[in-house]
């Protein structure tokens, strides 16, 4: 972000203050009404500090449905998922709420618990960037907190960009030429006999072959794209060698110094480049009985490019665009 117009700590002649909130990733904005229009200086300077710091937050903003999906498109183009859950909006197409995962378990014939304990049996599982299975994932997420537990519940982001940077130079070169699989239900342990979702798995697989490293298409930066959700296999290794550079990688990527976490309040909204970050949702509200509702807007992405140039591979169930 340009300092010509702002002071050292960020203030900006119009009002907007960019404070960072931790050393690698993450900061707080002030000084704008996300639901007033945003003129386009504004806007130019939320897109600015969202390439420099991956993830910026809002608080106290007054957004609904419409005002939500008409700020995303100030960005870019909104997602429109296929499918949604019942707790989506049916008449904004674009809003996803965050509610509709606690009905994905009972779907095949499982409870929630059982239904996260199932995806998520690994401590680095849960960490991911939105859709990266996808050929195109999302090239930025916009989500807004409507209700939340008056404890717990907060998220997580990693900065893959500095996580690359950290890696030893010759690691660095090692994973530069390399390519991995992402894979929609990676890791998933089946139920015994008939599984439903395994059936699911089978007739809407989406499957990618990503570079381990791609470039930013704006910043030019690279940054490792892995994650505990959807990699399943690197490319031209062994499963042993595989399973030993991914587990050295996940660790990498979420090294406490390269994150942030966010507490969330009721009108907070957090907006991040989900081309250079992995997200961990919060895992410590269930037990608590206070509703968490969230709902987000995806912004349509490219298909990520490696340091040879190349660009992602789609395996199957993923074409560009078509969502």
């Amino acid at each position: 972000m340009t300092t010509d117009t702002g002071t050292a700590d960020g203030r900006r002649a119009d009002g907007i203050e960019v404070k960072p909130v931790a050393g690698h990733i993450g900061a707080e904005i002030t000084g704008v009404d996300l639901a007033g229009e945003p003129d386009d200086t504004a806007v130019a300077e939320i897109r600015a500090a969202v390439l420099r710091w991956k993830v910026v937050f809002f608080r106290g903003q007054r957004l609904d449905h419409a005002r939500h999906v008409a700020l995303a498109r100030r960005f870019g183009e909104p997602v429109v998922l296929r499918r949604r859950g019942g707790a989506s909006p049916p008449d904004v197409p674009e809003v996803e709420t965050t509610a509709d995962r606690l009905e994905l378990g009972g779907r095949f014939g499982m409870d929630h618990e059982e239904w996260l304990r199932r995806r998520r049996h690994t401590l680095l599982r849960g960490w991911h960037c939105d859709h990266g299975a996808r050929v195109d994932p999302p090239a930025a997420t916009i989500l807004r907190a409507e209700t939340v537990p008056p404890y717990g519940g907060d998220t997580t982001w990693s900065n893959l960009a500095a996580a690359y940077t950290g890696l030893s130079a010759p690691v660095r070169a090692f994973v530069d030429g390399l390519r991995a699989e992402h894979r929609l239900g990676v890791g998933y342990q089946p139920r015994p006999g008939d599984d439903a979702y395994v059936r699911h798995l089978m007739d809407q697989q989406v499957a990618t072959v990503h570079p381990l490293v791609r470039v930013h298409p704006e910043t030019g930066e690279r940054a490792l794209f892995v994650n505990g959700y959807y990699v399943e296999q690197i490319r031209d290794l062994s499963r042993a060698e595989s399973a030993a550079v991914l587990q050295m990688l996940l660790e990498q990527a979420v090294r406490p110094e390269y994150t942030v976490r966010f507490r969330w309040e009721p009108g907070s909204v957090a907006f991040w480049d989900n081309r250079s970050t992995i997200h961990l949702a919060p895992g410590d509200t269930a037990h608590l009985g206070h509703p968490r509702i969230m709902h987000r807007v995806m912004l349509a992405g490219d298909v990520p490019v490696g340091v040879d140039g190349r660009p992602s591979e789609p395996v199957t169930g993923s074409a560009p665009g078509r969502w």
